[in-house]
């Protein structure tokens, strides 16, 4: 491995804080993540701390505990409510506090919080400390993936207690019941339940056991506004459990947790947390992240680029948690009972994958596709297997499981994609008959194209009835809201990309007939382009279009967005998308200036507090807050400029995504890590406009912010050891190239496949302040799309 060098800072106009030849140790990456970059702004699942990748345990503390955005860890909130387990999609759970003295827990955690200060606390990957003020207590969390541990250091003059708050609201869901049972006088068991959402339309128990390294005195608890002193067990919809110690110095407390039952509980337990030793277990969590991170080695820029780089790819290895236990154990609730199934097993009797909670994958086909695809296959083959046993179980492969729900988030089939392009990369390990029967299902009615987001007990709002007959879906579709997001146009257009990702699988399994079928709807888009106005507009039933038409009104029509946003949403026919614009120099000429439009609000659509000014900052071309419009930078590739895409994509990362505060970092919401893999892939200069689903998957090539880039490959999937990126005269300023080699060889297209890299290589690219215009543009080397240039 390279050695860490030391910083060396040149103060330069077009570089601040530039660091010479300075290589990232990769032992020491994990020491650049900041966690608590734009933590004043967190939602439930943003924030982590002491957490593993893709831990089911996401332990860290609460500021505020009600309701799903502006909840959780809150910078600027200066008071600590507990420190709960779970931060999961429309997941919370198991949530506790050590407090001393004469406490009363029936008046909640608003009444027994404690003030803290950020002077006093400690935070990074795997660990969190905080100093409750109000109780002169230090508290230390870490955790396994399926445990937490926890390090109480009190004064030795009070009582100590540990508080377990099993009712009311937290986070996303209410718990509406809580049990909480002595074992002995080192073990409690018990369970709490998230009761359904209008996300989640069924309740989820979360089970846990806890044990303690010094024994206790007392349990008590409280159902509702009854104090039980000293009792054996506590059980209501409003309950909890306080555990009293006789003057202990120092408390470790482990906390197994399973959405299975207790006994699996306290299995994880005991499989992976046997000892009591926390500073070895904070050390090996520190070492499991810094593995993860290292498999992107960077060289060059300043230390705040670095730090929000390796925070970044940190965040895209987030949110999308584990829900299966050590032995493989996991919660069904596809059905209308709850069953208790199997992951099968491998040889010395572990199971073959995990099973994940996830939000939706929308717009993940231009973020984790590229990047947990071609980093980390092991991870994505995990959730194809995961998303399959879920097919296999429920009937359909899923958008957005939670806590074994089917939650229909967001719209379209947007596991398509991912899967594909898992499988057009050679990641296969999973049953792809299955896979693609269960996909093909999705674009039909009775499967995802047949509901809108949340949709949970009709087949109305996906409109996929209409999007077969007429080749688009209206608006209105009806008078009824039969889910969130029902907004035809928009669904039009993802339904045409995913049914061209689907025709790519059918190419690659000769289904012939299926690969006509899907080819003929993935050109559907069209049918939405509106030549008068220059924009995709909404049509009616009758095939008329949506009059009046305002092409920057946000959600008429189109899912998260705008007219001006979504006319760029045709992935997979660039080219087709720029004829009917009118050809390459009208489509760059619109595309640019939307651009220039945005650059006044920085790119983004700023939600506030105020209705008004929310609506106001949501009319707008492009927004690189959310994910309808993050792929438009790179469409310059496909029209002959390519030097504007080098341009656009370095002007996204300084106004979007180079935040180092707690006060801001991502100007939008980050989705379970889409927006810091899009930062990831941004800043090494990579993207895939189709999403890898090509039968012969391409990279594009944006401008690299770092001096060289080293992407170690995983041995298990691909041929080659690593991927190296080099930029030669690469400052802020100079974000043109000039020229391109890729190994060893001039390039002169915007672009190359997935096969040149994953064999070993390089990509060397000469950097400039000027833009070399000849470079790339023309039009025989644009990157591929379904329709051919004109």
């Amino acid at each position: 491995m390279i050695c860490l060098i030391f910083l060396i800072q040149v103060n330069s106009c077009n570089a601040k804080n530039k660091i010479d030849s300075q290589t990232v140790s990769a032992k020491s990456v994990v020491n650049l993540v900041d966690p608590l970059i734009d933590s004043a702004n967190s939602r439930w699942f943003f924030f982590s701390s002491a957490c593993r990748p893709f831990g089911m345990v996401n332990l860290s503390p609460d500021n505020l505990v009600e309701g799903t955005w502006g909840t959780g860890y809150r910078y600027n909130v200066e008071k600590i409510l507990g420190f709960s387990h779970i931060h999961a999609w429309q997941l919370s759970g198991i949530s506790v506090l050590p407090v001393t003295g004469e406490v009363n827990p029936t008046k909640g955690p608003d009444n027994y919080g404690s003030d803290f200060s950020h002077k006093k606390e400690i935070v990074y990957p795997g660990y969190h400390s905080v100093f409750l003020e109000k109780y002169d207590i230090k508290a230390e969390l870490t955790s396994t993936v399926r445990v937490g541990f926890h390090r109480y250091t009190f004064s030795e003059s009070k009582e100590n207690k540990i508080i377990f708050n099993l009712g009311g609201p937290l986070g996303p869901a209410i718990m509406t019941e809580g049990l909480a049972r002595k074992v002995n006088d080192t073990e409690i068991e018990g369970y709490t339940v998230n009761g359904a959402t209008v996300r989640r339309p069924r309740e989820c128990p979360v089970y846990f056991v806890a044990q303690f390294n010094e024994p206790f005195y007392q349990f008590s608890g409280w159902i509702g506004s009854d104090l039980k002193k000293s009792t054996k067990e506590v059980k209501s919809k409003k309950s909890g459990a306080v555990i009293h110690f006789n003057n202990k110095k120092t408390i470790l407390m482990k906390v197994g947790i399973s959405y299975v039952s207790i006994d699996q509980a306290r299995l994880n337990l005991k499989e992976e947390l046997s000892h009591w030793d926390f500073d070895q277990v904070v050390e090996d969590s520190k070492k499991d992240w810094n593995e993860r991170l290292s498999k992107i080695e960077i060289q060059g820029g300043t230390h705040d680029q670095q730090v929000r780089f390796y925070t970044d790819l940190w965040h895209a290895l987030q949110g999308r948690r584990i829900i299966s236990d050590v032995n493989g154990k996991y919660s069904d609730m596809t059905g209308p009972e709850r069953k208790i199934r199997q992951i099968p097993l491998d040889k010395s009797g572990k199971p073959l994958f995990n099973h994940y909670n996830s939000d939706s994958f929308w717009g993940a086909q231009w973020t984790l596709n590229t990047l947990w695809h071609l980093v980390y296959p092991r991870i994505t083959e995990e959730f194809c297997n995961s998303m399959i046993l879920m097919y296999k179980d429920g009937g359909l492969i899923p958008r957005g499981p939670s806590g074994g729900n089917y939650t229909y988030v967001m719209t379209g089939a947007s596991s398509t994609p991912f899967i594909v392009s898992a499988y057009m990369k050679g990641i296969r390990g999973f049953d792809i008959d299955a896979a693609y029967e269960g996909m093909r299902k999705n674009h039909f009615p009775g499967g995802l194209m047949s509901k809108a987001g949340y949709e949970h007990n009709t087949l109305k709002g996906g409109g996929i009835e209409y999007y077969i007959e007429k080749g688009y879906v209206p608006f209105p579709l009806d008078r009824k809201k039969w889910g969130f997001h029902q907004d035809g146009a928009g669904q039009t257009l993802e339904y045409a990309y995913q049914d061209w990702c689907m025709a790519q699988m059918a190419d690659a399994l000769d289904k012939k007939d299926d690969y006509e079928l899907f080819m003929k709807r993935a050109v559907n888009y069209q049918n939405l382009y509106d030549r008068s106005t220059g924009w995709m507009r909404p049509k009616n039933k009758d095939g008329s279009w949506l009059t009046p038409f305002d092409f920057l009104k946000y959600d008429t029509g189109w899912v998260e967005g705008t007219a001006a946003q979504f006319t760029w949403f045709v992935p997979h026919d660039v080219k087709g998308l720029i004829n009917l614009i009118g050809g390459r120099e009208p489509f760059t000429e619109k595309l640019n200036n939307s651009f220039e439009e945005s650059r006044s609000h920085n790119f983004v659509a700023i939600k506030t507090r105020d209705k008004a000014e929310t609506k106001k900052n949501r009319r707008t071309y492009i927004n690189y807050g959310n994910q309808p419009s993050m792929q438009t930078a790179f469409l310059f590739n496909y029209s002959g400029a390519p030097w504007l895409t080098q341009y656009w994509s370095r002007e996204i990362i300084d106004k979007v995504y180079s935040g180092v505060s707690p006060l801001s970092g991502y100007r939008g919401d980050e989705d379970q890590g889409l927006m810091g893999a899009l930062s990831v892939l941004l800043k090494i200069g990579l993207f895939e406009m189709r999403g890898g689903a090509a039968v012969k998957p391409v990279y594009e090539i944006g401008s690299p912010i770092f001096d060289k880039i080293t992407i170690y490959l995983d041995s298990n999937y691909y041929p080659g050891k690593k991927f190296v990126i080099e930029t030669k005269n690469n400052l802020n300023k100079n974000r043109y190239i000039q020229s391109a080699r890729l190994n060893n060889e001039s390039l002169n297209q915007p672009w190359f496949y997935h096969d040149d890299l994953v064999k070993d290589g390089n990509l060397i690219l000469e950097m400039s302040e000027a833009p070399n215009k000849k470079w790339g543009s023309n039009a025989e080397v644009a990157p591929p799309s379904m329709t051919s240039s004109k």
